[in-house]
């Protein structure tokens, strides 16, 4: 199917992890894939528009497109300005200019309003800021509670997930074992077989070239018979061959087995033991 996952590691039955050389060719492979990935300028132009990205483009203040087109020219930031604490008197070549003496006063006298501000803001910071910080403690501290709450669920089933993981490895784990046994126990049966069919072959050649040798002693001899018989000439057994027929008979008068005596069982055939091998 597209885009199906194929799960091929099972991290709690896996075996191998630790050997010497593993740890080398996984970060090979990672600075590969980091000397082969290049990043561009806006690296999530290729990514379709999602609600995230337009929200965040959507609350971006002018003064926060400044500075990130600042960041993106890589200029330092501006330093901050002094120039509205100051109280400079007139111009050197005003110093005769009532305007300039008025225009200065005006300044002192913003400035002047502007800490007796502060220090009203800093009075009442006094007197009504710590039950407002109290308030925001409170709030921090629920909200941590019910980060902490959220977090051992989610820890908890994340413990599940694993849990419910190993225990599909593990009896996964078992039974690919027994099928690798299996497997192995079926390739030595086969070996078996195909060594025994070889031997077979082996003694059907064999076999086949003694009855070709044994047809080919009667062909010979056949004609030497059949000239005899023609003949009517019979000849007499050579003293000779009278001593080795009488030898081939005390032969067999000495091999005969006693009438208690068991026999031993007959060796079997390579076709009977391919057959037991194939019952097996």
């Amino acid at each position: 199917m597209a885009g199906e996952v194929i799960v091929d590691a099972l991290p709690y039955i896996d075996q191998g992890y630790d050997d010497p050389g593993v740890r080398e060719a996984a970060m090979a492979m990672v600075e590969e894939e980091c000397r082969r990935y290049r990043p561009t300028k806006n690296y999530l132009e290729q990514l379709p528009s999602s609600s995230l990205i337009t929200s965040s483009i959507t609350f971006e203040t002018p003064m926060l497109k400044r500075e990130l087109e600042r960041l993106n020219s890589r200029l330092p930031p501006e330093p901050l300005s002094m120039k509205r604490y100051e109280l400079p008197p007139p111009p050197p070549g005003r110093l005769s200019d009532p305007t300039a003496w008025v225009e200065a006063v005006d300044n002192s006298l913003a400035q002047l309003e502007h800490q007796a501000t502060r220090v009203i803001n800093l009075e009442l910071q006094l007197e009504y800021s710590c039950e407002t910080w109290k308030a925001y403690l409170d709030v921090l501290s629920k909200m941590v509670t019910g980060a902490q709450t959220r977090l051992s669920a989610v820890r908890k089933e994340t413990a599940a997930v694993n849990w419910e993981r190993k225990s599909v490895q593990t009896a996964m784990g078992s039974k690919l074992r027994g099928l690798e046994q299996e497997w192995v126990q079926l390739v030595s049966h086969n070996y078996r077989i195909e060594r025994a069919i070889a031997e077979l072959e082996a003694d059907l050649v064999e076999a086949q070239s003694l009855n070709a040798q044994e047809k080919e002693q009667e062909d010979e001899v056949k004609p030497i018979d059949n000239e005899i018989s023609e003949n009517g000439v019979e000849t007499e057994p050579t003293t000779e061959e009278k001593e080795n027929e009488d030898e081939a008979k005390e032969q067999a008068q000495n091999s005969e087995p006693e009438e208690n005596e068991e026999t031993p069982p007959a060796k079997k055939s390579k076709v009977d033991q391919t057959e037991d091998i194939f019952a097996a």
